[in-house]
């Protein structure tokens, strides 16, 4: 499942889902944010989780291996302070790091079904499940972690209680709105990235938008756009989209063979 649905040019939109949802746990967003300079390494950050999907996804099983090893290193030098209590912790808490993949293929799975991607409730399960390899990869137990629909959804609903806008959350939801640019492309930027930003926003479960204080069109609503959009980008050739750099999935066809271009018809087979 995973194979194949990555493939899908909606995971960016996704992934900017992603990123609002996992700023609302305050000891997550406050991992990310005490640590780097936010505004200023985003964008890294953003391809940097990019290029560890693709690797996991596509990538050998080597070179997925130094991936997570790769991703356990860093996490285990780095801290954050609850300015609260004045606690310190290690960013590769487990709780956290459940927290950030939850967050992630949560995201992947509701924009690629709402945006017309078709899987069955069993497909779903099966690409929920696929996830606890790339779980344990960042140094999670994968019998800890959700292994479909059903156990995803009570994780969301016992860890909404710790969800909250924190100033972070709000520098993150600020950052998404408007990442800093060349002057000479704001005018790309209002035009095209706030369009993705506010698709992906709205995305998000009810829940969240609550928290973030900013309404959302109807789902259907979201639906409907989210629709149209995928279907706009899936016109676009998948060897063009696919030429982007790192171009994970050529390099994974060239290795494996034509055979293995991912490809939506083949989930039923």
């Amino acid at each position: 499942m995973t194979w194949q649905m990555h493939g899908d040019p909606m995971m960016w939109v996704a992934g900017v889902r992603a990123l609002y949802l996992q700023a609302l746990h305050p000891r997550a967003v406050r991992g990310v944010t005490q640590n780097s300079d936010f505004r200023s390494e985003a964008w890294g950050r953003l391809m940097r989780t990019a290029g560890f999907v693709g690797t996991t996804t596509y990538g050998t099983t080597e070179a997925a291996e130094k991936a997570g090893a790769r991703v356990r290193k860093i996490h285990s030098m780095l801290g954050a302070t609850d300015p609260d209590t004045g606690e310190r912790y290690g960013v590769d808490e487990p709780d956290l790091l459940l927290w950030v993949h939850c967050a992630e293929i949560d995201s992947y799975l509701q924009v690629a079904r709402r945006s017309g991607f078709r899987l069955t409730d069993e497909q779903a399960d099966t690409y929920i499940g696929e996830h606890r390899v790339s779980a344990r990869l960042v140094g999670l137990d994968p019998d800890a972690v959700p292994a479909n629909q059903a156990e995803m959804a009570a994780y969301f609903e016992k860890v909404l209680p710790e969800l909250a806008v924190t100033p972070e959350a709000r520098e993150v939801d600020d950052f998404l709105l408007r990442p800093p640019t060349h002057p000479l492309l704001v005018p790309a930027r209002e035009l095209l990235w706030r369009r993705v930003a506010h698709l992906a926003y709205a995305a998000l479960p009810p829940y969240a938008h609550e928290l973030y204080g900013r309404k959302a069109p109807e789902p259907a609503t979201v639906t409907r756009q989210l629709r149209a959009t995928g279907t706009l980008l899936r016109c676009v050739p998948a060897r063009v989209r696919w030429q982007l750099p790192p171009q994970h999935i050529l390099r994974a066809m060239a290795r494996l063979g034509p055979g293995s271009r991912p490809a939506p018809y083949k989930l039923g087979r």
